[in-house]
């Protein structure tokens, strides 16, 4: 470990699921060659490999077994060892996704094991989103068990499910065992815990266009672990922290802030790695030993150890870090936020 930590950029990973879409490319000025369509771009990811500096061809898995807490800081390594925990990517849904929920810390441990994955707690930033856009997101009311099962083999559970209209700027968090689609016409940027873990529910009967068959289906587990009420963390209100600086959300597994620079800010340290993400104009990332610029749509991990950087330039961009909430909320009602704000955006899951 005779390398110093230092930002890490990523190759990201695209996908190209079946109700994926064409805008990605085009938005973020993708190199050719790339995929025709694609539903996701994984920006941030423990099987990404570093792209600069001396640790390029690394994937973050390994640099966080590697480095440890000086990668990921110790409130992450405490709950989740060396592991590299977060996901960061771009979605574009032309069509609707499947109806599906996902597993807890927990639940994860206990019965997916073998995947080496955890739970799956989500957050969408909707950055664009077609007229009368919406989102499948808990149930019209509670049911039971038996009730939900029953809808989904006669073709009626859309019938149980609320759906949420949205628009450019809605925040919703998505606890694990919420069930929930992102429906068409949206283009998000997603934050979330880094499993894979997606038990689906419903899929329209789709096909999958390379087999012809049906999509699998997870019922049993789904039952399992979905919450049968409403749901209550759509559309999170945003909470001022300075000029240009919201909190959008923060829960124990991640804090999403949207900055819009305007010159020169400092990075408070976190006592966390950080992910930033490009959304729009361009700025320099800079810290003790280097500087690194920044181009719309690109996503760079700050190692923990890196604890006094800054930024310059004119963009907006999204902020993600491990937070400490006791303190968060303790500066947030410094600010003059109300509890019922401060539990709306921060929310007890």
């Amino acid at each position: 470990m005779n390398t110093t930590l230092y930002p890490l950029l990523t190759t990201p990973k695209m996908v190209s699921p079946i109700w994926g879409g064409t805008r990605l490319a085009p938005w973020l000025d993708l190199p050719a060659p790339h995929p025709d369509q694609i539903g996701e771009i994984w920006l941030i990811y423990d099987q990404n490999r570093v792209t600069n500096g001396p640790l390029a061809g690394q994937s973050l898995a390994e640099l966080a077994r590697t480095y440890g807490a000086t990668l990921v800081g110790e409130r992450s390594f405490a709950r989740y060892g060396a592991d590299f925990p977060l996901l960061a990517k771009f979605i574009d849904s032309a069509e609707r996704l499947s109806i599906q929920v996902h597993p807890d810390d927990a639940y994860a441990h206990r019965y997916e094991a073998a995947s080496g994955f955890h739970g799956k707690t989500e957050a969408w930033y909707i950055l664009d989103a077609a007229p009368g856009a919406d989102i499948t997101y808990g149930m019209r009311q509670t049911c039971d068990r038996n009730t939900f099962a029953d809808a989904v083999h006669t073709g009626t559970l859309e019938e149980l499910l609320e759906r949420v209209p949205v628009t450019p700027g809605d925040m919703i968090l998505v606890p694990a065992g919420t069930i929930h689609a992102i429906n068409a016409g949206l283009l998000i940027f997603e934050i979330q815990e880094r499993s894979d873990l997606t038990y689906r529910v419903y899929d329209y009967n789709r096909r999958d266009a390379k087999t012809g068959q049906l999509r699998e289906l997870h019922l049993d587990k789904a039952l399992d672990v979905c919450t049968f009420g409403p749901a209550h963390h759509a559309k999170l209100p945003h909470l001022n922290l300075a000029p240009g600086r919201d909190l959008l959300v923060a829960c124990p597994y991640f804090a999403l802030e949207r900055w819009h620079l305007a010159g020169h800010a400092d990075l408070e340290y976190q006592g966390s790695f950080e992910i930033l993400t490009m959304i729009e104009g361009a700025c320099s990332l800079i810290w003790a030993h280097g500087e690194l610029p920044l181009r719309h749509g690109d996503a760079v991990v700050i190692p923990d150890s890196l604890k006094h950087c800054s930024l310059v330039g004119k963009a907006t961009l999204m902020r993600v870090y491990v937070p400490d909430l006791p303190t968060l909320l303790a500066m947030l009602r410094r600010a003059g936020h109300t509890e019922d704000l401060l539990n709306a955006t921060i929310p007890t899951l």
